[in-house]
């Protein structure tokens, strides 16, 4: 019986190589769910602001979508601790525990948190940067010119609308237009394949990842405005839009790492 549950659970939510399905795809969202009202309690208790570690993120969340795509491409090992869900749990719980360590180390030195905490991350993802190895510069040309392409009009609009002139807002759309970028790319150039449930579904049907745009631009901008508009509370406003950059960028640099490596 066991074993059948085990056999269960690595079919449908550790290795995921046949791609996401609805059940785990709504299992995932549950728990990441869960996951956002923890750190929005552990944000109170610690008294910092989700804000705060837009920057500090990057390398980790960077740590976490190179791994992966190294993995991707046979040159680290396909084990439980590197795929999905897994490689992201393991990067999670160091992300938290660099989070309480530079805490620490500003109460006793006064050193700003932050700083130590980007320095750390960016320390931590030399190995991968140094397994990358070869790159298709093509494939990464194409990528960062749509991205700008795209981006580049909601930058001009942020002078206009204060939706966009908050740099977080505008920060959290971007990385979903990388994302889209990266797809797209991959998908109707290189021959990759869409494997979450409702972008694959809507990219069979128009026969092109370029839905990816508009699904992105009307998705996030809305849960930006509905944030806006209707959270008061500091912290779960920042939290649920931590939540979304992060949502954005970590798929975007896996697609995109993955790619640019591929030989």
């Amino acid at each position: 019986m066991l074993e059948q549950i085990f056999q269960f659970i690595q079919e449908h939510f550790l290795y995921l190589q046949p791609g996401y399905t609805l059940l785990n795809t709504i299992v995932f969202g549950l728990i990441l769910g869960l996951v956002v009202l923890g750190l929005i309690k552990m944000f109170k208790w610690i008294d910092k602001d989700p804000q705060d570690l837009f920057l500090p993120l990057i390398p980790f969340i960077f740590l976490g979508s190179s791994t992966r795509a190294l993995v991707d491409n046979g040159i680290y090992p396909l084990n439980l601790l590197l795929v999905t869900p897994g490689i992201y749990v393991l990067v999670g719980i160091l992300t938290l525990l660099v989070l309480f360590g530079t805490i620490l180390l500003e109460k006793r030195t006064g050193r700003d948190y932050r700083q130590v905490m980007f320095l750390m991350g960016m320390i931590l993802c030399l190995p991968n940067i140094f397994n990358m190895g070869h790159i298709n510069f093509q494939a990464f040309a194409a990528i960062i010119g749509i991205w700008l392409l795209f981006t580049a009009p909601f930058f001009l609009l942020g002078k206009k609308w204060k939706l966009l002139s908050d740099k977080f807002n505008l920060a959290a759309l971007s990385a979903h237009l990388f994302d889209a970028s990266s797809t797209f790319v991959a998908v109707d150039y290189y021959g990759y394949w869409e494997q979450h449930v409702l972008p694959a579904a809507l990219t069979d049907m128009m026969g092109t990842a370029f839905i990816m745009f508009p699904l992105k631009i009307g998705v996030i901008l809305g849960a930006i405005y509905f944030i806006d508009s209707e959270i008061e509370d500091k912290t779960i406003k920042n939290m649920l839009k931590l939540a979304i950059f992060i949502l954005g960028l970590a798929p975007g640099l896996r697609n995109f790492l993955s790619l640019i490596m591929a030989t």
